[in-house]
């Protein structure tokens, strides 16, 4: 840098110079100062255009970066700072594209940045087949084997993955170790390794083992401050609604106010190291833990921003209708999705299965039928038909129910599919839904054709049912493919038919063993005999004499006849010396003071014992 400095001072207009400059500011992180040395070298006219798009790069003015990089030439540095910077927009396909065209130059640790793109435009299953087209082992490096365990996650393949980071974090200790890296510093290379390990926890269902990997690494504090973010953001997932609290003080570490147009931002440059998928989880919790701590405020200011933070995401609309059922405006929540997902067809699915819960719930049956209707590719599976017709039948369309139902078992019976079993269950709860609103007849057609076509019992009595209304011959010819019952061979059902029903007796004898004769004798037997009363001895019912007193039961004290006896005058006296009778008074009335003090100093106690034990916690006063 000095050196340049002093050839500058010579000769102000040297290009070499003044490229050295740039390239010393930049590795220096002096961005603004090296996008000053460009501004003030135009007059020069030295084309600088890669320079200033990687300064642009670096402060995260992607357009603006890909802009300046228009008309260069395709050479491999630009093309790599054009995937970089696609990479980082989150326009993964075409970051890839110049990453499979950049496999020729033979780029050295090509294969990292390759794989990474993958993973993050969820072509996982890919990067198997490209390692072994470049020939080149997963274990080669520790970036390339974390990537890679980054693919296997992906495909669920979580044991494999957990071996591969472990093989990771070795080969990273031993590589750094041989650069002659200070511990801290081999700590902050392989920070991510442990987070994605604990990751996996979280994915297998290992709870409490993620939450404290998550807090041991929050409580380390690490350097690499993106690992730490992902670290605290999946801590809070986990969380979830519990000690919703701290979780927003964790969150609010990461995210400030922002400056200018840009309302909110990431603190310590972590939207330049983080992805917009990474960004868009931790605003997301944020609004969440908002909304169950009822900070309805913070939480509409937030999602106002949203979406113009992450244009191509449907995750801020569906924040956005959360906030208003929060406030009880189902409605305005159903307008915004519905307005969405006429804006953005490609994206409308999720909108859509959104308005329908919501709808639901909010209880307009109409529109959340109208909602599936409207999403193709699930129309006429069993779950979403039986959705669909439960919704019409609740708003009262019949008609509309009985059309979804029509239209399931046309696509059935014309579907290139072998699960035929589907189209049964569809015809089966089609015809009990049309024999329930009274379409008899097209009922014993639904039923008629399951018989023909599986020749279940069910349809069999189902086609008799409906049958029997309109048709008599064919009900009875179909009633004979019934089987028997076991057991009703001795009943009479013509005496059946005239008697005004059977009654129900607990424990009573099985259908087909009626003993007439037995049950008769039973009766018979259970039937108590009349006794004659007993009465006491010298007692004639027919003198009877005069009735007893009524009150001879009650205590005497009770009876209308008790009279208190009185008290006794002398009993009071006493006998003895002169003055006695006032000594005595003085001590009886002296004991009788004490007693009373005591009993009060007692009470007094007991009515303050409570009122200290619920104080405990109050801090004792200064004497």
């Amino acid at each position: 840098m000095n050196m340049c400095l002093t050839v500058l001072s010579i000769a102000p207009n040297d290009e070499d110079a003044i490229r050295c400059k740039i390239v010393a500011l930049i590795k220096n992180d002096s961005i603004d100062e090296a996008l000053a040395t460009m501004e003030a070298s135009r007059r020069i006219q030295i084309d600088l255009s890669f320079f200033k798009a990687y300064c642009l790069y670096k402060q995260n003015k992607l357009n603006e970066a890909l802009e300046a990089l228009k008309g260069q030439e395709g050479n491999s540095a630009i093309m790599l700072l054009q995937s970089q910077i696609l990479f980082r927009m989150g326009k993964m396909d075409a970051s890839l594209d110049i990453y499979q065209k950049l496999q020729k130059s033979k780029i050295e640790s090509l294969e990292i940045n390759l794989v990474a793109g993958l993973v993050t435009a969820g072509r996982a299953s890919e990067v198997q087949g490209v390692l072994e087209a470049l020939r080149v082992k997963a274990t080669s490096s520790f970036e390339l084997a974390y990537n890679t365990a980054c693919s296997l996650i992906e495909r669920n393949k979580y044991s494999d993955a957990e071996q591969l980071l472990l093989s990771a974090r070795r080969i990273g200790q031993e590589t750094l170790m041989e650069e002659n890296l200070a511990d801290d510093d081999i700590e902050t290379e392989l920070a991510p390794i442990p987070v994605q390990l604990a990751h996996i926890q979280q994915l297998l269902g290992h709870t409490q083992e993620a939450i404290e990997a998550f807090t041991d690494i929050i409580k380390r504090n690490l350097a690499d401050e993106s690992s730490l973010a992902v670290a605290t953001n999946n801590l809070v997932s986990l969380k979830g609604p519990k000690d919703v609290s701290d979780s927003l003080r964790k969150l609010d570490r990461l995210i400030e106010k922002g400056s200018g147009t840009q309302s909110f931002q990431l603190a310590r440059g972590l939207d330049l190291k983080l992805s917009s998928k990474q960004r868009e989880a931790i605003y997301t919790n944020r609004v969440l833990l908002l909304l169950h701590s009822n900070k309805m405020d913070q939480a509409r200011e937030l999602v106002a921003v949203l979406p113009d933070m992450f244009p191509d995401s449907v995750i801020p609309i569906l924040l956005q209708a959360a906030v208003f059922v929060r406030e009880n405006k189902a409605g305005r929540a159903e307008e915004i999705l519905g307005q969405y997902s006429e804006k953005f067809p490609e994206k409308s699915k999720v909108v859509l299965l959104a308005r329908a819960q919501v709808a639901a719930s909010a209880g307009h049956p109409q529109v959340a039928a109208e909602s599936l209707s409207k999403i193709p590719e699930i129309q006429h599976m069993p779950a979403t038909v039986a959705t669909l017709v439960s919704l019409k039948e609740r708003a009262g369309d019949i008609d509309g129910a009985v059309s979804v139902f029509d239209s399931a078992i046309k696509w059935w019976a014309n579907a290139m599919s072998s699960e035929d079993n589907k189209r049964h269950v569809i015809v089966q709860q089609a015809a009990a839904f049309k024999l329930k609103h009274g379409r008899k007849e097209e009922a014993a057609k639904l039923y008629e054709e399951l018989v023909k076509s599986h020749g279940s019992v069910e349809a069999l009595v189902g086609l008799i049912k409906t049958a029997a209304h309109s048709d008599i011959d064919k009900a009875e010819a179909y009633e004979k493919k019934l089987k028997p019952l076991p057991g009703l061979k001795s009943v009479d059902v013509d005496g059946l038919e005239k008697t005004s029903g059977a009654k129900h007796i607990e424990n009573g004898p099985h259908v087909g063993t009626v003993e007439p004769s037995e049950s008769k004798s039973k009766e018979k037997a259970k039937k108590k005999r009349k006794r004659k009363p007993k009465y006491p001895k010298g007692f004639d019912p027919a003198n009877p004499g005069p009735p007893p007193d009524p009150e001879r039961w009650l205590p005497k004290r009770e009876r209308s006849t008790f009279r208190p006896k009185r008290k006794d005058k002398r009993a009071a006296q006493v006998r003895g010396s002169q003055g006695a009778v006032a000594k005595e008074a003085t001590n009886a009335n002296a004991k009788s003071n004490q007693a009373t003090s005591a009993k009060a100093a007692s009470q007094s106690a007991v009515a303050e014992q409570p009122k200290a034990s619920s104080k405990s916690s109050r801090k004792k006063s200064r004497n």
